[in-house]
């Protein structure tokens, strides 16, 4: 009877892996073929090309670029995009120029705003970090720690008990008459890189306490009666606040750059999501991910609203916005997901939301 009972649990055994490699090799045969089409529309040599303006590129889009060549396995791509980055786009201090704009030399001569991008950074070095344990080759997990550091340098800002990303090194920073203020963007958190970047860092709490916060100003974000974070969000505090080790500060709409429900924040929920860290503690998920399920349930769903005005665009959320809807639903609902094909009615950007959502799931699923 014992033989016959090992007989049949080792039977079971089998076939549950069975059925995991199938589902897991029918995934990633999607994402690679979404992939390939993703390579031919938008990669130019090691450049991703921004379709939806002006043909420009950016950090940002360069990470995306070497995040999806690891998840593909296409060391081949990974290896010219990483190339084009180190070469054009990476300044003296490690941090990498956000914009390149097409010009006649075709070199770094064509990047307009040297300034960064700190999302662009913290994909890079999360793509770098991803392939050194893919392909097993160290000089990747060196340039992320060199990332790593440089973000540490000049990105991290410790506020309190708080530690805050900057956008850029410099321009979203001011204090007058006592008082700092400082442009946040809360999509350049990126919760799952942050949490993996830190196994790489000399200062890991300060990672663990720029995830925490991140989790913290999200609570404070919920912006008129749809309960929705901006684009961007104005961060308010005093000389006196700064003393008080609980005090994060005030958050406000006022005079930023995009007081929008948008493009930027539509990545918001999907990197909520996709960490297993912000998980933990599914009250606070699940009560940070409601407003988005109620504004999903609006059919069709608009695809920007204004915080301030609530006025919404005329036009209906891109399929890359419906591929994140579709991630958050796999993830936190168990939903199965139809993707969109990737294809010439597609942009950039909608496309690189579509591939994103799918490297979620997959993350998540394995």
């Amino acid at each position: 009877m014992v033989t016959f009972l090992k007989a049949v649990k080792s039977t079971l055994l089998i076939g549950l892996t069975l059925l995991l490699v199938s589902c897991s090799t029918k995934e990633d045969s999607a994402f690679r073929a979404q992939f390939i089409a993703y390579k031919a529309l938008f990669i130019d040599g090691g450049r991703v090309v921004d379709t939806g303006n002006d043909d420009v590129s950016h950090s940002e889009g360069q990470g995306y670029g070497m995040l999806f060549a690891v998840a593909a396995d296409d060391q081949a791509t990974f290896d010219a995009l990483w190339r084009w980055t180190k070469h054009t786009l990476m300044r003296d201090d490690g941090l990498f120029s956000w914009r390149y704009r097409p010009c006649a030399d075709n070199s770094a001569s064509c990047i307009d705003d040297p300034n960064n991008a700190s999302d662009g950074e913290i994909l890079i070095a999360w793509a770098l970090l991803r392939a050194s344990k893919k392909w097993g080759v160290s000089a990747y997990q060196q340039d992320a720690s060199d990332i790593v550091r440089a973000v540490e340098q000049k990105l991290l800002v410790e506020h309190n008990n708080h530690v805050l990303l900057l956008p850029g090194e410099y321009g979203f920073t001011s204090e007058q008459e006592g008082k700092v203020s400082m442009q946040l963007n809360l999509s350049y958190w990126v919760f799952p890189a942050i949490t993996e970047l830190s196994t790489i860092s000399a200062s890991p709490l300060r990672w663990a306490k720029l995830h925490e916060t991140g989790l913290t100003l999200l609570s404070n974000m919920q912006f008129s009666s749809y309960r929705l974070p901006s684009d961007w969000v104005r961060f308010k505090t005093t000389k006196m606040q700064r003393n008080d080790n609980q005090a994060l500060g005030e958050l406000t709409l006022n005079n930023v750059l995009s007081p929008e429900f948008g493009f930027n924040a539509i990545r918001i929920p999907l990197q909520l999501a996709w960490s297993q860290k912000a998980r933990e503690d599914n009250a606070l998920t699940d009560k940070l991910l409601a407003p988005f399920y109620a504004w999903w349930a609006l059919t069709p769903t608009p695809a920007t609203v204004n915080l301030q005005t609530e006025q919404t665009a005329e036009y209906p959320m891109t399929k890359g916005m419906q591929s994140v809807e579709l991630a958050v639903n796999s993830i936190m609902k168990s939903k199965t997901p139809v993707w969109p094909e990737i294809n010439r009615n597609m942009d950039y950007y909608s496309a690189s939301l579509t591939l994103l959502s799918m490297l979620a799931v997959s993350d998540n699923a394995s």
